[in-house]
């Protein structure tokens, strides 16, 4: 009613694509099956997963595996499957008592995986006479990761709403006077898993560009504009205004090294219980190619127990949100995935890396997560400077300009 009502209605759709993990290590997995009983050597991030996996293939208990957990270069959710370990153990179990390791080819790692869902998600926005924000309405659809992944370790499809697909957009922590946020789970033979910052890596775009899209549509400042709506949320403010200090918010900025002009953009993401808020300083070549000079950030995470682990931390899972957001899309044509291997969906190298600030935010409360909080802030945030940069309103990732 609200939204009826609403002297001016913004609206807008957003869309993700499906993202592989592409980890530096491919899937593999070492198994000696002898005696009736299972040694498997694998990296892992799930265990018991993996001895479940690997007693379904040779038909025994799953007490008669012992798991051997390697170091792993990479996981990100993929190493949470048991796919590959299936593979070698049903391999060994025809080896006569001899281990049998599995390596899996980059294109075979690509085209076989568990894909971070894609989504859509549609905005409708009112304001009244004076431009202040009255109504929030938030619509998405994707795929369901939990119900895929419980039917694969246990047989059969989880049961209730999942959540995974839509966290961070139905527990947002925007104040907006009337909300209504909606998800539908859609059902796809598209096989899909937990990706870094599971559907926040999604929501977070959708949620942070529609805010910016809403600031301008009223003529506001894109900080200022948040802080309105976070006057109950102390910590989110605290938060938002420290990474505007450190950033240099509302400042001018000094041209690109070849003398191309360059802007600033922010976001403001929690997720795994950190708070995390990045400012992103972004350029256009002449060539459209988008350009991440720098990015601010700072987490509140609670106590950090290791600062350095929770700063190497943000920082990889910056690279890695950027490298998404710039790149990463796999496309299905006639039930095939179409990228295979790093030329067609390239990570970032050393050179293409912004230089990254991270500051921990004091605090006495118990440690929160950093392995994930890092990931969703960033996508939007470029795509933020890019709209105050070009005037183009990017709302499909990877970002194009055009």
């Amino acid at each position: 009613e609200a939204l009826q009502h609403a002297a001016r209605r913004l609206s807008a759709e957003y869309r993700a694509p499906f993202l592989a993990h592409a980890t530096m290590e491919p899937m593999n997995c070492t198994v000696q099956f002898k005696d009736g009983a299972a040694t498997v050597w694998v990296p892992t991030q799930a265990p018991g997963i993996a001895r479940i996996g690997a007693a379904k293939a040779l038909g025994i208990d799953s007490d008669k595996v012992q798991v051997n957990v390697t170091y792993l270069g990479g996981g990100f959710g993929r190493r949470a499957e048991a796919d590959f370990v299936f593979q070698a153990a049903a391999i060994a179990r025809e080896a006569g008592g001899a281990p049998v390791q599995t390596f899996w080819s980059r294109e075979e790692d690509t085209r076989h995986d568990f894909y971070r869902p894609a989504c859509v998600a549609r905005f409708e926005a009112g304001f009244d006479a004076q431009g202040q924000l009255v109504a929030w309405h938030a619509r998405s659809a994707g795929q369901s990761v939990t119900h895929q992944l419980v039917g694969r370790v246990l047989g059969s499809a989880g049961m209730g709403p999942d959540k995974t697909t839509a966290e961070g957009s139905f527990d947002t922590a925007y104040a907006f006077p009337n909300v209504r946020v909606a998800h539908q789970t859609v059902t796809s033979a598209v096989p899909v898993g937990y990706w870094r910052s599971v559907g926040h890596s999604h929501q977070a775009f959708f949620t942070e560009s529609f805010i910016d899209e809403a600031a301008a549509a009223t003529g506001q400042d894109p900080l200022a504009f948040r802080i309105a709506l976070l006057q109950h949320k102390p910590d989110h403010l605290r938060v938002l205004q420290r990474v505007a200090a450190l950033s240099g918010w509302g400042q001018p900025l000094p041209p690109a090294a070849d003398g191309t002009k360059k802007a600033r953009g922010i976001a403001l993401h929690r997720s795994f219980g950190s708070t995390v808020a990045q400012v992103a300083e972004v350029s256009v070549g002449p060539d459209k190619a988008i350009r991440v000079h720098r990015v601010v950030c700072v987490i509140d995470c609670g106590f950090a127990v290791n600062p350095n682990l929770v700063r190497q931390q943000m920082e990889s899972g910056i690279v890695f949100g950027l490298s998404a957001a710039l790149h990463g899309e796999i496309t299905i044509e006639k039930g095939r995935v179409v990228q295979g291997n790093f030329h067609d969906q390239p990570a970032l190298r050393m050179q293409d890396c912004p230089l990254i600030e991270t500051e921990i935010v004091p605090s006495t409360a118990p440690p929160e997560g950093v392995g994930e909080p890092g990931t969703p802030p960033i996508a939007p945030a470029v795509a933020n400077a890019l709209f105050t940069l070009t005037g183009q309103r990017l709302r499909n990732l990877p970002l194009r300009l055009t």
